[in-house]
């Protein structure tokens, strides 16, 4: 039976609610005209009371004036008009015609707007006034059973009493309720902008990580066709076959950057591909290490070619031989050292070396100047990686005096892995790059 009574019940409390949000949206919108009507109200009742003298029927004593009554009644309604701007001091006024009406023994129904006061300070005032507003009706009480003890004085004084204590604590949980709703709705606003914050964050992390991409893919890229183009075209005049071979290198370094790039953006396809087939974050696909492992197809390779570029992975460890040899072929004579094992890097650490090697060797294309050199060691220790680049250029800043986009990628890909890099002029002349990125075991491990 509880199951078929159970929508009703719901229609009927959501009606109820319905109801109760409409008349408090009218008491917000027009108070005066909710106050005027409940003084209405009040007003009314008190002229049924007063009206052919029925107050006389529950009256304790009758021997007052007949215009008195009407006095009575009238300082105990008009004032409730006043009772939402100032609600203590219309307690106050109520208490002069309430103490005459206890004293005389009128007990007029006109006395219950002491109740509706006591209701409305609960709800929205200060404790403090609560306090003086309940003694101050308190009082009235106690008057009418000192004055008029009719039979027990207990049972005069304690339901009158009673009846006020659960109005304040009406008032007190409907208080309590709206605090706590109000403090919902609050939590709810900030969870709303704490989420959009940590949306803005996120996209703006995902805008550095791609910028920082596009930077080393296209700053390096560019700066090794620049050199090959330059060595080209005076190789041209003079050994034809050089030059040609020139060009190839330009061709299949522009090749190997459309497809970093087809890579990168293909991260940003939306939802709606298979997930199987969407690549993964950056630095997350599966590598092979520098040592021991099968290396991956030359520049050119038809095979590369023609994979998927959203299926390929991300440069790693085992593409730093193709990365030397593309330097070198750009002009800039670089001798690499690798010691230990570096099988157990994760992807995301394996990428993060190749890009500080590809940045690091980029600025020394850029800013080295001509018969300028390099030296990369790489040493794979227990505790991490340690990557060193020194080159023998003119040893100034690569970019502006701030270090650039490429040396603050450099420090933020460092810093994704717990490392630390350094980078400045030798005192000897040259520029050098030291890194140091904290061991990370891939999650196949």
């Amino acid at each position: 039976m509880a199951s078929e009574w159970s929508p009703g019940t719901l229609s009927l409390t959501r009606r109820f609610h319905l109801a109760l949000r409409r008349v408090r949206d009218f008491d917000a919108r027009r108070p005066l005209v909710w106050d005027l009507l409940l003084t209405g109200v009040l007003a009314l009742v008190a002229l049924a009371d007063l009206l052919g003298a029925r107050w006389k029927l529950t009256a304790h004593g009758t021997d007052v004036p007949g215009w008195l009554p009407w006095l009575v009644g009238a300082g105990l309604v008009l004032p409730v008009v006043w009772r939402r701007r100032a609600p203590l001091a219309v307690m106050c006024a109520l208490a002069v015609p309430g103490l005459v009406d206890g004293w005389t023994g009128m007990a007029l129904e006109a006395g219950a707007s002491r109740l509706v006061l006591l209701y409305g300070i609960a709800v929205r005032r200060p404790s403090s006034e609560l306090v003086g507003a309940s003694a101050l009706a308190a009082a009235q009480i106690a008057v009418s059973a000192v004055r008029w003890p009719e039979g027990d004085f207990d049972r005069q004084l304690v339901p009158n009493l009673m009846t006020c204590a659960v109005v304040v604590l009406a008032g007190i949980a409907v208080r309590t309720r709206r605090d706590y709703t109000a403090s919902l709705l609050e939590r709810a606003r900030q969870l709303e902008v704490e989420r959009d914050q940590q949306a803005r964050l996120a996209t703006a992390a995902e805008r550095a990580r791609i910028a920082r991409e596009m930077h080393d893919i296209i700053g390096h890229h560019l700066s090794v066709i620049t050199g090959l183009a330059d060595g080209g075209s005076y190789a041209a005049r003079k050994n034809p076959e050089r030059a040609t071979q020139a060009l190839e290198a330009i061709g299949d370094t522009s090749r190997e950057a459309l497809g970093e790039l087809r890579k990168l953006l293909g991260m940003l396809r939306d939802a709606t591909a298979d997930p199987t087939q969407r690549p993964a974050l950056v630095g997350l696909a599966p590598q092979p290490a520098l040592r021991g492992l099968p290396q991956r197809p030359a520049l050119g390779d038809p095979d590369q070619r023609s994979a998927p570029a959203a299926l390929a992975p991300q440069p790693a460890l085992a593409d730093l031989d193709l990365l030397l040899g593309r330097v070198r072929e750009a002009g800039l004579p670089v001798r690499a050292t690798f010691s230990g094992q570096g099988a157990g890097l994760s992807p995301g650490l394996q990428l993060a070396v190749y890009r500080i090697v590809q940045e690091a060797l980029t600025n020394t294309l850029k800013h080295a100047g001509p018969h300028a050199s390099a030296e990369l060691t790489l040493a794979h220790t227990p505790h991490g990686v340690d990557l060193r680049i020194t080159d023998t250029g003119l040893g100034t800043a690569p970019g502006p005096p701030d270090g650039g986009h490429g040396l603050t990628g450099m420090r933020q890909r460092a810093a994704l892995y717990g490392g630390t890099l350094e980078a400045g002029p030798l005192p000897s002349g040259g520029w050098r790059v030291h890194a140091h990125l904290p061991a990370e075991r891939s999650a196949q491990q």
